[in-house]
């Protein structure tokens, strides 16, 4: 359920889009709401609660609450949401592997050409590159770092907000901030884009369609993952963001041309004389 209302999201009004942030931060109170109580609570009416169910495919709010609470019961979903209790070896490695390859492909199909060409051109030009990310977004932000250091690119990963947002405020133009957050809803990496912004620098974003980090990036990849944002253990969303980084390092070695090569090849050279 928590899947269904954040693919719908962007079709809905802006009422209902509010009872679905209402509903995404906090699924468990709802559950334990009567209609005319989540109507005060989200400030939204009745009228909307009802077309809301509707719009995610209940016949009422009765069966969205029942939907929701086995969203969020407790075990396994929270470690990975379509996997139950007592799942096999055989079970957990076919559903694993199938969300990862099905959403890999979701957003293969929908990734905006445009939009990576936009940030191939500043990656490839950028006189410095700073990757930030929160969390699970942070060990993405450090993985991408290691990916463009060896094109002979002047960059750096934080994953400590205190210290990226002062960061942001030493960037200039020509220089690139890469932020990465699946919600795009956090907000020391909305400060972090908005201080990298106000003093010039870029913005390229590896985020969700339709959040607040998207709307404020120079540039926005997305990445519109199926993934429940109250799984313990974020899945789908780190490979997506990881691939996409790949395309990008690719892109970007292309761009600089021939000269990469000589990059390359020195630090393969330096890492083959480490093993026996």
């Amino acid at each position: 359920m928590l899947s269904r209302i954040e693919s719908v999201y962007p079709t809905l009004r802006p009422s209902e889009q509010k009872l679905a942030e209402f509903a995404r931060d906090r699924p468990a109170e709802i559950i334990t709401l009567s209609m005319s109580d989540l109507a005060e609570r989200a400030s939204v009416s009745q009228a909307t609660i009802a077309r809301f169910c509707q719009a995610v495919g209940c016949s009422g709010f009765r069966e969205f609450k029942i939907k929701l609470a086995q969203a969020v019961g407790g075990g396994a979903p929270f470690v990975h949401q379509d996997v139950t209790a007592g799942e096999t070896p055989a079970g957990i490695i076919g559903k694993v592997f199938d969300r990862a390859l099905t959403n890999l492909m979701q957003v293969r199909n929908a990734l905006s050409s445009t939009a990576v060409e936009r940030a191939v051109s500043l990656l490839a030009t950028a006189r410095r590159i700073e990757f930030y990310g929160a969390g699970n977004s942070g060990i993405v932000a450090a993985d991408l770092q290691h990916k463009f250091f060896r094109l002979g690119l002047a960059t750096v990963a934080y994953n400590d907000p205190h210290v990226y947002n002062m960061s942001a405020l030493t960037l200039g133009r020509g220089d690139v901030v890469m932020a990465i957050s699946n919600s795009g809803r956090t907000h020391d990496i909305l400060e972090a884009a908005e201080n990298a912004r106000s003093v010039g620098a870029a913005v390229v974003a590896l985020t969700h369609s339709n959040s607040p980090l998207a709307r404020l990036a120079t540039v926005a990849l997305l990445a519109d993952v199926s993934e429940n944002s109250d799984l313990y253990t974020p899945m789908t969303s780190r490979l997506t963001h990881l691939t996409i980084g790949d395309v990008l390092a690719v892109g970007v070695a292309l761009r600089r041309g021939p000269e990469i090569a000589k990059v390359l090849t020195r630090a393969k050279t330096a890492v083959l004389s480490r093993r026996r």
